[in-house]
């Protein structure tokens, strides 16, 4: 019976097309516009490293000025980041399993002048740690390793894109390229299929694609780097010398452990909080006690990762595509009511309401499907689009099989939503007066 409606319905589509074309047009308009917000939405809150985000571990200490919280409107407030000399005395524990301090830096990349011009780089200065914590993936070669941090030696990992630009491409580890004034070795190439939507290890610069070169955090004094990005600060420093910048209370790092076990767990916020407690002796941390150490998805909701534009246009996206439902009811009424005298007879045949009610159900539902189908490819060129409007497209967006789910049951409520008042509409006019005109 079901397959009988079917075939009614197909029927039914063909004998108007402009008609039923206006139909699919309107609801893949709102499946495209819907399903595109909405991924974009699943795409920020999806969880970076499932199985393992729970064990890798921010950390934030309130070193702030006494005299005023580091939000004015918020008493419990702290800096998103840690001082340099906090996150040297962080890194001395054996306790993670994995730790590393970062941050941001810039630099002038010189390549072969065959292949190109110098241009800016933003640089990840991190550990070696950093590579295995956060499961970055390797074409050629791997990270450093624990001597090159140690001594530090001049070495790189570069992803695609730079690699495309220093070396136009191909297994470039063992090649050199000058960055600023020096030349660094490249030891790894991250592979192709690593474009995350953001930088899902650090949360201070928003949704900012990652980084195309990651290098040895100790080259900081040797090079005395600044930092790129953001960087707070309340106290003046005691001379304009790079070495005051590093012992001064200005935050501009960040720092992740991998605690994999909730004894790690534990004992890593004691020797955090020792740690404050033994400084408030030295007279540093001032403020009340505030440590905050939170697992990757409490990070990422404390700094309201997702742009609060995509959280708005996902509700609104899904506002219009009901909209968009809601404007067939005319239509798709005045269509059934015009097919009155064939329902009649096939009640005076012996169809039941329930009967002559689901198929035209099924009939709304076809074309919500094929207007979901026509929309979901919509929504995967849009995001496309998006993809490539992003800067140096550097990252991937598309739908994944979740995302596919929602479009097509998104299309099924569309269609059910459009049609559910004609149908019942068309059924309940009973038959008589009209087999009679008849």
């Amino acid at each position: 019976m079901f397959l009988y409606n079917i075939r009614i319905g197909i029927k039914s589509l063909r004998r108007n097309p402009i008609l039923t074309a206006l139909l699919i047009a309107a609801i893949a308009l709102g499946i495209c516009v819907s399903t595109t917000f909405i991924a974009l939405r699943h795409i920020y809150e999806a969880d970076p490293l499932p199985g393992k985000s729970d064990k890798l571990f921010y950390v934030r200490l309130d070193n702030w000025d006494p005299a005023r919280a580091y939000n004015a409107d918020d008493p419990k407030s702290l800096p998103n980041m840690i001082t340099y000399r906090d996150m040297r005395a962080l890194m001395q524990s054996n306790i993670p399993t994995r730790q590393s301090g970062m941050y941001v830096a810039g630099m002038f990349a010189h390549p072969d002048p065959k292949i190109g011009r110098p241009f800016g780089v933003r640089i990840r200065m991190c550990f070696n740690d950093f590579f295995t914590m956060f499961n970055i993936p390797f074409q050629y070669g791997s990270g450093w390793d624990k001597a090159a941090d140690a001594k530090p030696e001049q070495v790189i990992v570069i992803n695609q894109d730079q690699n495309q630009k220093m070396f136009g491409g191909g297994n470039s580890v063992g090649r050199t390229i000058r960055l600023d004034d020096r030349d660094y070795k490249v030891v790894g190439v991250i592979g192709a299929e690593w474009k995350p939507a953001f930088r899902f290890y650090d949360y201070n610069g928003g949704t900012v694609p990652p980084e195309g070169v990651f290098m040895p955090f100790n080259l900081t004094p040797v090079l005395q780097l600044n930092t790129a990005a953001n960087s707070d600060g309340w106290k003046n420093q005691a001379d304009n010398t790079y070495e005051s910048f590093l012992q001064s209370e200005q935050t501009w790092i960040e720092y992740w452990a991998e605690l994999p076990t909730p004894e790690k767990q534990q004992a890593f916020r004691d020797y955090v909080t020792n740690y404050v407690v033994d400084q408030k002796k030295h007279g540093r941390f001032e403020r009340p006690l505030h440590i905050e150490i939170t697992s990757m998805p409490q990070t990422m909701s404390a700094f309201q990762i997702v742009p609060p534009t995509v959280k708005s246009m996902s509700i609104v996206s899904l506002l219009f595509l009901i909209v968009c439902s809601l404007n067939l009811v005319g239509l798709l009424l005045g269509k059934f009511l015009a097919r009155v005298p064939e329902v009649s007879v096939r009640r005076a045949l012996g169809a039941s309401k329930f009967q002559v009610f689901w198929q035209h159900v099924v009939e709304c539902e076809l074309v919500g499907i094929i207007g979901g189908a026509i929309g979901l490819v919509l929504s995967i060129g849009t995001l496309q689009l998006i993809a490539k409007m992003t800067p140096q497209n550097t990252i991937t967006i598309g739908l994944d099989g979740e995302m596919v789910f929602v479009s097509i049951f998104l299309s099924l409520v569309a269609g059910l939503l459009a049609g559910l008042y004609p149908s019942w509409r068309v059924c309940t006019i009973a038959p008589a007066m009209q087999l009679k005109v008849q």
